[in-house]
């Protein structure tokens, strides 16, 4: 079967750290970009982090520049999310998703070739 699963999402305090996955099943990442993106409540899903496919060059929304890291290991077919420094405006949904030879962009959500189904980031005391 052919998927994108998250993990590492859960409850945090203020200023905490997680490491979210990203693990394909059914196919290799190598030749993949991926993208992370997140939905909060009554708000739109957003971009927050991009890797390339070939030579790891990463983008990052605004609002996260310095606070997270996305990076990918091919041999796992896994590509990371690390968030340090966590706010209560992060709490969200978090996706993960694949393009073929994707760059370090975020594109519109139909060219995405795999969609994970999420995992929850609740950043509270």
């Amino acid at each position: 079967q052919v998927q994108l699963v998250e993990s590492g999402g859960g409850l945090v305090q203020p200023g905490g750290s997680l490491r979210l996955s990203c693990t394909a099943s059914g196919f290799t990442l190598d030749r993949y970009g991926i993208g992370w993106f997140r939905q909060a409540p009554g708000k739109e899903r957003e971009g927050v982090s991009s890797i390339s496919w070939d030579n790891g060059k990463t983008a990052y929304a605004d609002s996260v520049k310095g606070r997270f890291t996305i990076s990918r290991d091919n041999a796992k077919s896994t590509v990371y999310l690390q968030m340090n420094s966590l706010k209560p405006d992060d709490t969200a949904v978090y996706y993960c998703a694949a393009i073929q030879f994707g760059t370090a962009l975020f594109y519109e959500e139909y060219n995405y070739d795999y969609w994970g189904r999420g995992t929850r980031v609740t950043v509270s005391s």
